[in-house]
C-alpha cells in the first residue's frame, strides 16, 4: 500500500465566545489607559468565556465551523489532537471530552501541551500520522480559556492585557493535488521555562497558602527575556524552513505568526525583510490566544479572502518552555 508523499488541511474552522472585553473595561482593572495597552501590544479588544465554559466547547464550536465549511462528516474524523495550556481539567486531557462531545467514541485522543506552539507541534503530529497512513482523517485542534485564571491587579498587568479565549483548528488528511506541508521544524528549550511559566499547583510541590498569597498560582513572564528570544528565534525557524523546502522569502504568499504581541511580529517581520501585506493579523481583536492563535488566525483569513487554495503561506510561533515551531504549507 502506497502512503501519500504530503498531508493538506482539508478544512479550519474557528470559534470565539461572545464577550468583547475591550481594553477600557480590562485597564480600568489593571490600572491602565486604552493607549498605553495598545502601544505595548497592539490588542484593541479581547474574548472571555462566560462562567461554566470550558476549552473543549469552544473547541467543539469551532470543529462545528470546520465540518459546515468544508461538507465534511464529523464520522470521518479518526484522531484527534489537541492543543491547550487551559485544559477542562487537570486530567484527563481536553481531547477526550471533546470527543465525547463529537459522539467518536474509539478514536485517540492526544492532548499536546507546548503552549503557544502547541498547534505547529499538533500539525507535525498529524502530518506524519497521515504521510504514515495510520490515519485519514486527523482533527488538530487548539483551543483556550485563559480569562479564568489571570490576575486581575496591577501587579500582573505585563501579563493580564495580552491573553484571551478562543479556539481554531484544522482537518488534516492525504493530498492528492501535490498540494499540502512541504517543511517543518521543531524546538524548544527548557533552559528558559521559568520565563514564561505558572509554577502551581504542580506535581513537585503542593499548593499552600504561602503560594497563594505570593500569586504563585497565576502566570508570570519575563517580558524583555521573552520578546528577545521570540524574535531571534522566530526568525531563524523562517529560514530553516524555507531552507528546507528550498524555497526563497518571496515565493511566500502569506506568513501567519503566532499572535503573541504585535511588537513581537512587527519586529520579526522587519528582521525577515517581509512585507507587511504579506503578514495576516488578529491579535488586535483577540488578543493572545496562545495554541489557539494560529488555526484561528488561517481560518479568518481564509473567511476574509485572503488565504487562498494554492498560496504558500509560512506559520511560526513561540512561547512558553521555551517552545518554538515552524512550518510552511502549500494550501
Amino acid at each position: 500500500m502506497s502512503h501519500p508523499t504530503r498531508t493538506k488541511i482539508l478544512a479550519l474552522g474557528h470559534y470565539v465566545p461572545p464577550r468583547v472585553v475591550t481594553n477600557e473595561e480590562l485597564g480600568a482593572l489593571l490600572g491602565m489607559s486604552d493607549a498605553e495597552i495598545r502601544k505595548r501590544t497592539g490588542i484593541s479588544q479581547r474574548r472571555y468565556v462566560e462562567p461554566g465554559v470550558g476549552c473543549s466547547d469552544l473547541a467543539l464550536c469551532a470543529v462545528h465551523n470546520a465540518l459546515e465549511r468544508s461538507g465534511l462528516a464529523r464520522e470521518e474524523i479518526d484522531c484527534i489532537i489537541f492543543a491547550t495550556l487551559s485544559a477542562d481539567h487537570f486530567f484527563p486531557g481536553s481531547g477526550c471530552f471533546l470527543q465525547e462531545k463529537l459522539g467518536l467514541p474509539g478514536i485517540p485522543a492526544l492532548d499536546v501541551r507546548n503552549q503557544c506552539s502547541g498547534f505547529l507541534y499538533g500539525l507535525v503530529i498529524a502530518d506524519h500520522f497521515v504521510r504514515l497512513g495510520t490515519y485519514r482523517r486527523v482533527l488538530v485542534v487548539g483551543a483556550e480559556v485563559q480569562s479564568f485564571g489571570l490576575n486581575f491587579s496591577s501587579e500582573a498587568r505585563e501579563v493580564s492585557i495580552i491573553f484571551g479565549d478562543g479556539a481554531g483548528c484544522a482537518i488534516l488528511g492525504p493530498s492528492q493535488d501535490g498540494s499540502g506541508i512541504l517543511a517543518s521544524r521543531l524546538h524548544a528549550d527548557g533552559r528558559h521555562a521559568r520565563e514564561l511559566w505558572l509554577e502551581v499547583p504542580s506535581s513537585g510541590k503542593r499548593l499552600e497558602h504561602e503560594d497563594l498569597d505570593r500569586g504563585a498560582h497565576y502566570p508570570r513572564m519575563n517580558g524583555s527575556s521573552v520578546f528577545r528570544h521570540a524574535v531571534r528565534r522566530l526568525s531563524e525557524a523562517v529560514f530553516e524552513t524555507l531552507a528546507e523546502a528550498k524555497c526563497n522569502l518571496n515565493d511566500i504568499s502569506l506568513f501567519a505568526f503566532h499572535q503573541a504581541n504585535l511588537r513581537i511580529i512587527e519586529a520579526v517581520t522587519e528582521r525577515l525583510g517581509v512585507p507587511s501585506g504579506k503578514v495576516v493579523n488578529n491579535i488586535q481583536k483577540y488578543g493572545n490566544t496562545t495554541a489557539a492563535s494560529i488555526p484561528l488566525l488561517l481560518s479568518e483569513a481564509e473567511q476574509e479572502g485572503k488565504l487562498r487554495r494554492g498560496d504558500l503561506v509560512m506559520l511560526a510561533a513561540f512561547g512558553s518552555g521555551f517552545t518554538w515551531a515552524s512550518t510552511l504549507i502549500c494550501y
